[in-house]
């Protein structure tokens, strides 16, 4: 594989350098743009952002493996994080966490069978309201988790289909209603 971005993805690269005083500041959307682009952060990934950056690859490096987001192994396409952090502890998170296991039947890295979906646990996904919570894809929240919402994911997941914005739902209509 060439490892290469594109005159567009370094365009993007150099709007972020631009918003800070040093260049290092623009690593992590550059990382987040190398990650969409490969699928994860190989060396020779964090290397080409070093590169276009113009900054050591130890601080790419330190970066990238801080940060959960950024995804060091090649994995499944799609990922399942499901928060088990104290409120969704108590609010099923766990018992979410299991049935997901068992029912895509993962490997001791949280791989599918089938190689398209992967899932971990999360420590805190903010969102201690609408307990439990997951995070798919880096992107989406599903607030309020059952095992139907998470076969409706899988299935979603499995045909290829962008999760939908969710939004958080209120819990209390008072709020609203002063």
């Amino acid at each position: 594989m060439e490892y290469k971005f594109t005159e567009a993805e370094i365009r993007e690269i150099q709007k972020h350098v631009a918003k800070y005083p040093e260049r290092r500041s623009a690593i992590m959307p550059a990382l987040w743009i190398a990650q969409e682009k490969f699928g994860w952060l190989s060396p020779e990934a964090m290397r080409l952002v070093a590169k276009t950056l113009n900054v050591p690859y130890s601080f790419v490096y330190g970066v990238a493996t801080f940060y959960t987001m950024y995804l060091k192994e090649d994995v499944p396409s799609n990922l399942i994080e499901v928060c088990t952090c104290f409120t969704c502890g108590e609010c099923q998170g766990p018992e979410m966490m299991s049935y997901l296991k068992k029912t895509l039947n993962t490997n001791k890295k949280g791989h599918s069978e089938d190689g398209k979906i992967w899932i971990r646990e999360a420590e805190c996904l903010g969102a201690c309201d609408t307990a439990p919570v997951a995070m798919i894809n880096n992107r989406r929240y599903a607030h309020n988790l059952t095992e139907e919402k998470l076969n409706g994911l899988i299935a979603q997941l499995r045909k290829g289909e962008e999760i939908p914005y969710e939004p958080i739902p209120l819990s209390d209509q008072s709020v609203i209603d002063g």
